[in-house]
C-alpha cells in the first residue's frame, strides 16, 4: 500500500470536507483507504467531519451498527462498533468506533474502504471452501465456524479487492486463519492466530479447598463436591470457571482443541480430600479466579464478553517425561509456552492452554521452565486475548498483533500487582517482569527494561521482519514500555526523553486508561500510532486535558518514539 494513499481524517478531512448543510448533502471524499483518527484533542473541524462521514456511510448502510455500549469509566458516554460492508459483505479489518456525549461526537477512530470495486457473488460454496480449507489444515474446521464471505483488501496493493471465503481450523500447532478465493479457491492469504505467551448461584455442592501452588504457596480454591470427590470447577462467581487436567494425554489435548473431542466432568482436575496437592491444577483455577475479580474491580467487567461467558483452562498438556521423543512444534508449544485459543473447546468458548514445563534437570537458554500456570501474569495475559477477541479484535499480526500482545501484558502485570495487595505472599512479587515466577532465572520479557531481554524499547528499534506474525512478541515491549514509563516515570534508554509517571500510587489510572483505550476506541487493524491517539483520549476523556495522567501518557508514547 502506498503511503501517500494512506489518509488519516484528522488532515485529510479538514482539508477537502466542507460539513453538509442538508441530510442529502454528501462530502466530496476520495476513494481509497480512509484512516479515521479524531478526537476531543483534535481540531474541531476535523471531528465533525470525521462523525459526518460516519453519519453518511451508516445511512446508506456501508457502515452498520454491531455493538452500542454505555461506558462503565465515564458516566454518559455512550460507545458504538460499527463494521463496514460492501454489497451486504463484511469487509475484513475495516471498522470504526465511536465516543458520544448527548449525542455529541467526542472521538472517532477506525478504517473504511472507499470506492471498493468487487463483485460478490461467489463461484464456490461454502462446503466447497470448507473441502478446500481442510485439505490445507489437514483438519476439520471448527464447526461453530464455518467458512464466511468477507471482502478482503490487498495487503500490498491499493484499491485491490478479494471477494473471499475466511474459516478456521487448529492445525494442532497453529490455529490458522485461511483466506480462500471465492471463485478460483486459491488460497489468497493465511496466518496464525493462536495467541502464544512467548515467539452463579450459591449452590449446595460448592466448597472452598486447600491447595499449594507450584510454588507451594498456600491457595484456597473455590471448587464442586459430586460424589464424594471434588471437581475444579467455581460456581462461587458470576462466570463458571473450569480448569481441565489433560493427563499429559496430548491425542485427547488436540481432538479437544479442534473440537473433535468434547469435555467431561471426568476431564475436570479432581481431588479426593480437598487438599490439592497439583500445583499447575491449583494455580490455573486461583489465578483465573483472580483475574475474574481484577477485571470487574478494576474496570466493571463482567469476564471475558462482559456478559459472564464460562472461563475454561487445560494444564497437563503433555507429559513432561516425553519431552524427548516429541517434535520440536510440540516442545514449543506444549511445553515452554502457554497459549489461548479463542476458537478451541467445547461450542466454540475460548480456552487458556498451560504448558507443562521441562523436568526440573533440564535447561534451556540457561534457564529452568516449570508449569506455565504457575505464574499470575502468565494466567492473566491468556485471558486477556479473551478480552481483546470479545472487543477490539485486534489483528494479530504486524503492529496491531504487537498491541494484542501488549495489553495482555498490562493485563498480566496489572492483575498480578492486584492480587498480591490482597493475598501478600500468595501472588507472587508484583513487577513489571512477565513469567519470572516459572521461567528462572529471569523470565521472558520486561516492559521497565525491554533490552534485557533483546527487545526493542523504542520505535526506531522496532523489528521489521517476518518472523511471529510480524514480530509480535518482540514489537509488543514499545507500547508495553509506554505503559511503565506512564506509571513509574523515568528516561527512556534510546530518545533521552524523561517522563513524570502519575507513581505507583496511582497505577490504576494508567490501568483504566489503557483498557478503555483497548476495549472501546481501537479498532482491529490499529497500528501504535493509533493507540498513542486512543490512549491520549482515554486519559482526557477519564481525568481531563491538564491531568498528570492525560501528560504522562502523552510524554510515555513520545519517549518510545511513536508520535
Amino acid at each position: 500500500m502506498h503511503e501517500l494513499s494512506r489518509f488519516t481524517i484528522g488532515t485529510l478531512l479538514l482539508a477537502l470536507v466542507t460539513v453538509p448543510t442538508s441530510a442529502t448533502a454528501q462530502p466530496p471524499v476520495p476513494n481509497g483507504v480512509l484512516r479515521l483518527s479524531a478526537g476531543s484533542g483534535s481540531a474541531l473541524t476535523a471531528l465533525r467531519d470525521a462523525d459526518a462521514l460516519v453519519n453518511q456511510l451508516t445511512r446508506d448502510e456501508s457502515l452498520r451498527l454491531v455493538r452500542q455500549e454505555g461506558d462503565p469509566l465515564v458516566p454518559g458516554r455512550e460507545h458504538e462498533r460499527l463494521q463496514q460492508f460492501h454489497d451486504g459483505v463484511l469487509v475484513f479489518g475495516a471498522e470504526v468506533t465511536r465516543q458520544t456525549s448527548q449525542g455529541l461526537p467526542v472521538s472517532v477512530f477506525g478504517t473504511v474502504h472507499r470506492g471498493i470495486d468487487v463483485d460478490t457473488t461467489p463461484t464456490l460454496s461454502a462446503d466447497d471452501a470448507a473441502r478446500i480449507v481442510e485439505g490445507l489444515s489437514g483438519r476439520t474446521i471448527f464447526p461453530t465456524a464455518a467458512p464466511k464471505l468477507v471482502v478482503l483488501p490487498d495487503r500490498d496493493a491499493e484499491s485491490v479487492y478479494r471477494l473471499v471465503y475466511e474459516a478456521r481450523a487448529f492445525s494442532g500447532a497453529q490455529l490458522m486463519v485461511y483466506f480462500v478465493d471465492a471463485a478460483s479457491g486459491a488460497l489468497v492469504w493465511s496466518y496464525n492466530d493462536l495467541k502464544t505467551q512467548q515467539p452463579a448461584l450459591p449452590c449446595s455442592r460448592c466448597v472452598i479447598g486447600e491447595g499449594l501452588g507450584v510454588k507451594s504457596d498456600r491457595k484456597k480454591m473455590s471448587v464442586t463436591t459430586v460424589g464424594g470427590a471434588f471437581l475444579a470447577q467455581d460456581q462461587l462467581r458470576p462466570a463458571q470457571i473450569f480448569t481441565f487436567d489433560m493427563r499429559g494425554d496430548l491425542d485427547h489435548t488436540e481432538l479437544v482443541l479442534s473440537g473433535i473431542a468434547q469435555l467431561f466432568d471426568a476431564d475436570l482436575s479432581t481431588d479426593t480430600d480437598n487438599r490439592w496437592l497439583d500445583g499447575a491444577s491449583v494455580d490455573a483455577h486461583v489465578g483465573m479466579g483472580w483475574t475474574y475479580d481484577y477485571l470487574y474491580k478494576r474496570f466493571g467487567r463482567q469476564s471475558l464478553n462482559d456478559q459472564n461467558v464460562r472461563l475454561l483452562s487445560l494444564v497437563h498438556p503433555v507429559n513432561r517425561a516425553d519431552v524427548f521423543s516429541v517434535p520440536d512444534e510440540v516442545i514449543g508449544l506444549y511445553f515452554l509456552n502457554a497459549f489461548y485459543c479463542g476458537l478451541c473447546g467445547p461450542d466454540g468458548v475460548g480456552v487458556a492452554v498451560f504448558g507443562e514445563g521441562l523436568p526440573p534437570n533440564v535447561l534451556v537458554g540457561g534457564q529452568q521452565f516449570d508449569f506455565f500456570a504457575g505464574a499470575l501474569d502468565i494466567v492473566a495475559h491468556e485471558l486477556a486475548h479473551g478480552v481483546t477477541d470479545f472487543t477490539s479484535a485486534l489483528l494479530y499480526m504486524d503492529e496491531s498483533g504487537a498491541l494484542n500482545e501488549a495489553f495482555s501484558d498490562v493485563i498480566g502485570v496489572g492483575a498480578e500487582f492486584y492480587a498480591e495487595s490482597l493475598f501478600r505472599g500468595g501472588a507472587g512479587v508484583p513487577d513489571y517482569t512477565l513469567g519470572e515466577d516459572v521461567i528462572e532465572p529471569g523470565g521472558i520479557r520486561s516492559l521497565a527494561n525491554p533490552l534485557q531481554f533483546g527487545d526493542p524499547d523504542h520505535y526506531s528499534l522496532r523489528f521489521l521482519g517476518e518472523a511471529d506474525n510480524g514480530g509480535v512478541h518482540t514489537n509488543s515491549l514499545i507500547p508495553g514500555h509506554a505503559f511503565f514509563l506512564a506509571i513509574e516515570g523515568g528516561t527512556n534508554r534510546v530518545s533521552g526523553l524523561r517522563v513524570a509517571g502519575v507513581g505507583a500510587a496511582n497505577r490504576g489510572q494508567i490501568e483504566q486508561v489503557f483498557y478503555r483505550a483497548f476495549t472501546v476506541l481501537m479498532t482491529s487493524n490499529a497500528d501504535f500510532a493509533a493507540a498513542r491517539t486512543a490512549t491520549i483520549q482515554s486519559a482526557l476523556d477519564l481525568y481531563g486535558a491538564n491531568s498528570p495522567a492525560a501528560r504522562a501518557v502523552t510524554q510515555a508514547w513520545t519517549a518510545v518514539g511513536v508520535n
